[in-house]
């Protein structure tokens, strides 16, 4: 299946070829280092990468983030974003800006050593907590994730609701397959996590956002050894639904990496696809551009891998998309 399968698909739906809107999330991916190495990471994420971002980038994302008024939220994420040095310098000075932070977390992180204050800091600045629990029960989550992760998740879970997390203070969960298959219909599986995780644990949260696995990196090398590669992209694409086109993050997104290269979105930044790359362009680096407001109108990268977030009830870093 070759890149332009994407772009045809979108043109025989009268859907395409997709475009940016105005841009009001900046994803700011700080690093590859974590403190886990799950299964399904499309960021190839874990202790042993070294792959952190700078305070020259970190100065630049923050000089744009001040020239762009249209960006109402600053999403953090890694890796676990937490174990860079200037995550919470980014966190205050994009605070002090009046925008939300996201904090993308993986929840053991708040147990680890040199991290016990993390859960104060984040309430301290009232940082919205997007956390991954690929279940409510232990089995799926140690398998994907590692032995005794969904104990330790649950402490921190406990912990950040004690804080305010989950009632006065935004925390969602993600969730995202074991396997190679669709997720279940969001509300009705954020009611089961609900029922799940107050009933057992007395655990609260705000919602639950289901996203599919993305057949890139390490899922990809996952699903090849497997020998279902074939097999998940041909599930995508005969799930491909038009009506997620319109509400795909990549239209009002822009993902910038450690490095300070940008990006359409997260997952065109692992794949090193750079901002509208393949149809005239943008500017690649947080240096090649003044402010992220005059990328409205620019085609954005595509690839065979965006039938993932166009699969079913679609899939964003907002979780579904109907």
């Amino acid at each position: 299946m070759d890149a332009a399968h994407f772009e045809d698909t979108l043109a025989g739906h009268g859907v395409g070829p997709l475009v940016r809107g105005r841009t009001t999330t900046l994803q700011v991916n700080v690093g590859k280092r974590c403190n886990q190495a799950c299964h399904h990471c499309h960021v190839e994420a874990g202790p042993t990468r070294t792959e952190v971002m700078g305070a020259a980038v970190a100065v630049r994302v923050i000089e744009l983030l001040a020239a762009t008024p249209s960006i109402e939220v600053v999403d953090l994420t890694g890796g676990a974003p937490e174990l860079c040095p200037h995550f919470r310098w980014l966190v205050g000075e994009a605070r002090r800006l009046g925008r939300r932070v996201i904090d993308r977390c993986n929840l053991t992180i708040l147990l680890e050593p040199g991290m016990e204050d993390l859960a104060d800091f984040l309430a301290a600045n009232r940082v919205e907590v997007v956390a991954s629990l690929p279940c409510y029960g232990p089995e799926n989550v140690d398998t994907q994730r590692g032995r005794g992760v969904f104990t330790k998740s649950i402490a921190a879970l406990r912990r950040l609701n004690a804080r305010g997390y989950g009632r006065e203070r935004r925390l969602d969960l993600v969730y995202n397959p074991v396997g190679a298959f669709l997720p279940p219909a969001q509300p009705l599986l954020e009611a089961r996590y609900r029922e799940e995780l107050r009933g057992r644990f007395g655990i609260e949260f705000h919602h639950l956002l289901t996203l599919t696995n993305m057949p890139i990196n390490r899922f990809a090398a996952s699903l090849a050894r497997e020998g279902r590669q074939a097999a998940y992209m041909s599930l995508l694409v005969n799930h491909f639904n038009p009506a997620t086109v319109a509400g795909l993050m990549c239209r009002s997104l822009v993902s910038t990496g450690f490095d300070g290269r940008l990006h359409d979105c997260d997952f065109n930044q692992m794949l090193e696809l750079p901002l509208g790359a393949g149809r005239g362009g943008g500017p690649r680096t947080v240096w090649d551009v003044r402010s992220l407001d005059g990328l409205a109108g620019q085609p954005i990268a595509t690839d065979t891998h965006c039938f993932g977030c166009t699969a079913g009830a679609g899939s964003s870093c907002g979780g579904a998309l109907q």
